[in-house]
């Protein structure tokens, strides 16, 4: 096991091809990558081709992004939802990615009830498990009902298949100022997905703030102003039993115009921040000092 392999990039932080992110990835030293459906459709030569190229890449999927505004539809506008998850399915299931992200709803035509929410999240659930996918759920800040982890694991519990579970971004946690000792509420063999970022400031007063930051100006873990509280979720997943992955979500303008060689090394450094400093974890010893032992 090398000291990385519980952490990842998603492809939406690198700028180019999706070939040179993934060999910018692997290059530091990771070995998962969470796949956004932008960067696999808009390959030039089409799906196949992107297919094959993950494959080629050695990086397994950590997940594949982003199914939004699903939940708490009506009439056409469900059934429209429902063809577009099915294709995201399909997409996730040629990537062989165990998990899909769907964030919580934000528009306006979308019913505030709770059980109906549940009832649409079942749905999406139960369209996967023939594929062997998990549907990892995520309360986007600026989600019309849905905006906080804890009303996100609400649902998730309504909703009560075995196969759908949270999404849970530090980034939303901290721009709702969610108070972290909710983690403790959570089951965590039902977090399918951690993803981490930070960014430079420490209110977002308004929704529209919350979105511009997310989109334009997340940093990595260690890099932003809320590095002691990120430790804090972090270690407190590590205390709840949470043992999966921690994926680097980072939209970030800026490192748009930069190499991808020089923002991968960004990401390196703040995994092994989060590893060595705050979690604390021991490298991994090489093989022939478990090959002498034996003899």
């Amino acid at each position: 096991m090398h000291v990385l392999d519980a952490y990842g990039m998603d492809t939406i932080t690198l700028a180019g091809p999706l070939e040179a992110k993934l060999a910018a990835m692997k290059a530091v030293g990771f070995s998962q990558v969470m796949l956004s459906a932008r960067d696999v459709v808009g390959h030039p030569q089409g799906l196949q081709a992107a297919v094959a190229a993950v494959r080629a890449s050695g990086l397994r999927p950590t997940g594949f992004q982003v199914l939004r505004d699903f939940e708490g539809l009506s009439g056409h506008l469900h059934h429209y939802k429902v063809d577009i998850a099915k294709s995201m399915l399909e997409m996730c299931a040629a990537l062989d990615s165990k998990v899909l992200l769907a964030c919580s709803s934000t528009s306006r035509h979308a019913t505030q009830d709770l059980d109906a929410i549940a009832r649409d999240l079942r749905k999406l659930a139960m369209l996967a498990l023939p594929l062997g996918i998990k549907v990892a759920f995520e309360g986007l800040s600026w989600g019309r009902t849905i905006n906080e982890f804890t009303t996100a694991w609400d649902v998730v519990c309504r909703a009560d298949c075995p196969n759908l579970g949270l999404g849970l971004d530090s980034y939303h946690v901290f721009a709702a100022k969610t108070p972290l000792d909710a983690i403790e509420d959570l089951d965590p063999n039902k977090i399918f997905l951690v993803q981490l970022a930070d960014f430079m400031w420490q209110e977002t007063q308004t929704f529209e703030e919350r979105m511009t930051t997310a989109r334009t100006f997340r940093v990595f873990p260690g890099e932003g102003v809320h590095s002691e509280q990120l430790a804090d979720l972090v270690l407190r997943l590590q205390r709840l039993g949470y043992r999966g992955d921690y994926s680097f979500e980072v939209f970030n303008d800026d490192y748009q115009q930069i190499p991808l060689e020089t923002v991968a090394q960004r990401a390196r450094r703040s995994a092994l921040w989060l590893n060595e400093d705050v979690l604390h974890r021991a490298a991994p010893l090489p093989a022939w000092v478990y090959n002498k032992s034996r003899a």
